[in-house]
């Protein structure tokens, strides 16, 4: 603990992997409802660049994701939920959009004649529909921005912000010497949050992901 500085990175992890989650699941969830329900070709553009992101290998694009966040000043743990959230709302906005092709437009419309506005309709009918699925991805997303280890050391001022990861990384010494019992330790202790976030919430891993591919 005192090698790493163990909570102040546990700290910045659980920051930056909570904040990340959240934008994505609602900001992803929000454009796949608006995608679904309002057919333009601005809305078929945004789906299809969602899709493009899908496929674009993160060796293209992370020399100049760097660069880029060193001039947008996102080398934060503020700064890297953005980051997160444009990478991961390719997978994000397929899975919502294929959940809410399912949902009948009928109880939206029913919510409207109830006197609902469309954010009233969304978070107050939509989003309870939707729990697999939202729950499906924040867990994915977790399990993939607790454990990233490119990503932060690309962007974040490792001078200042240490994640797990990265805390991990500076207990190898030089000419290859590594310190074992502190890394094993600290591997434990990074492990144990996101394995019982896991076990708390798999059970809708199979639901989430059989009712976002029903339509696609």
């Amino acid at each position: 603990m005192k090698k790493t500085n163990f909570f102040n990175c546990f700290g910045y992890s659980v920051f930056i992997t909570v904040v990340s989650v959240l934008l994505i699941v609602v900001c992803c969830s929000m454009c796949a409802w608006y995608i679904t329900r309002v057919h333009t070709a601005g809305t078929k553009l945004i789906y299809l660049l969602c899709m493009f992101s899908m496929i674009v290998p993160f060796q293209m694009v992370m020399f100049t994701l760097s660069k880029f966040a060193n001039i947008l000043h996102l080398a934060t743990p503020v700064g890297i939920c953005v980051v997160y959230l444009g990478f991961g709302a390719g997978l994000a906005v397929f899975m919502f959009t294929g959940f809410v092709k399912s949902i009948p437009l009928e109880i939206e419309e029913a919510a409207m004649i109830d006197g609902c506005t469309p954010p009233q309709t969304f978070f107050g009918v939509i989003i309870p529909i939707m729990k697999p699925t939202l729950i499906t991805i924040a867990i994915l997303d977790a399990m993939w921005i607790w454990n990233d280890y490119l990503l932060p050391s690309l962007v974040l001022n490792v001078n200042k912000y240490k994640t797990i990861p990265i805390a991990v990384q500076y207990l190898k010494q030089s000419h290859g010497q590594i310190d074992w019992g502190a890394m094993m330790a600290v591997l434990v202790m990074a492990i144990v949050p996101i394995v019982a976030f896991y076990i708390a919430a798999q059970k809708y891993i199979i639901e989430g992901v059989m009712a976002g591919a029903v339509k696609g």
